[in-house]
This record gives structure tokens, sequence and C-alpha cells, in this order.
């Protein structure tokens, strides 16, 4: 066993963990958040995208002991004071999903992808959201909430 602390949306947690549990493990089932989807188990597809120390990750590939020491946001963490993220509201807005199951990771992705490029364009947020996968739309309407978000900031 190893010991782990990180700060998750806010919130300083320490855990005794074993040393090859997943980051995304280690937030669905001793942190209860389950935001933090799993999708793929071979760091494809995406759904697991969380912001740790700012920069998206996709938290299956990272052990938590690796995480230690880290500030990690989650999906949970981005409404602030009841208000939705404006990417959040952008997905509702623009209809940025069906299933929502890709949803959170695209949205973790997408705030990394706004706080490098502030106004990008069509083709920098198709590349932003390049290693997130979904699987029930044509992407036009997240790529719009993407721009919703944006043009809101």
């Amino acid at each position: 066993m190893a010991q782990v602390s990180v700060t998750v949306n806010g919130k300083t947690h320490t855990a005794n963990v074993e040393p090859r549990l997943l980051l995304v493990h280690f937030l669905r089932e001793q942190l209860n958040l389950t935001g933090t989807h799993i999708g793929c188990d071979t760091s494809q597809c995406g759904a697991c995208t969380v912001l740790v120390d700012g920069r998206s990750a996709k938290s299956c590939t990272i052990f938590a002991v690796q995480a230690d020491g880290s500030e990690i946001t989650t999906i949970e963490g981005l409404a602030r004071d009841g208000r939705l993220h404006p990417l959040q509201e952008g997905f509702w807005e623009e209809h940025g999903l069906q299933c929502g199951y890709c949803t959170p990771g695209m949205i973790m992705s997408a705030v990394d992808l706004l706080n490098e490029h502030p106004s990008p364009t069509e083709r920098e947020i198709r590349d932003g959201i390049d290693g997130n996968f979904c699987r029930c739309t044509g992407y036009e309407h997240i790529v719009n909430a993407i721009q919703y978000a944006a043009n809101k900031r």
C-alpha cells in the first residue's frame, strides 16, 4: 500500500492505495466521483478525462500514486455556486450530447482547450477534442457547444 494525497475539486483527500490502482478507479470507487467515466480501458476514448494540475489527462493512464500531490478537477468540480460552467451550459444549449457518456471527458478536454486557446477556430476545437470519441453524434453540436462557451467567456 502507498499513501496518496490529492486535492480533488478543491478538497484534499489522503488515502492508502494499491500502487497499481488507476486514478480513474480512485476517483470513482474511493471518492465516489462517478462523473468520470470508464469507456474503453485502452486510453482511446477519452471518457475518463480530468484535469491534473490544470491540464487534461486520461485518468485511465495514470496511477493514483503518480497523482500524489496534484490538483485534480473532475466534471463535478466545474459548476460554481449552483451555476453551470460555460462549457456545461454550452452542451445544454447547443445539444452537444445524446447519450451523454462521452460528455464529461469531452467537456474536461474542452476546458483545457479554452484555457490554451480562448477563441479557438473550428479546426482548433476539432483538434482539441481529437482524443475523445463520441459514438452518437457527428461532433457538429459538440463543436457548437465549445464555440458557445468560448463566446460566453
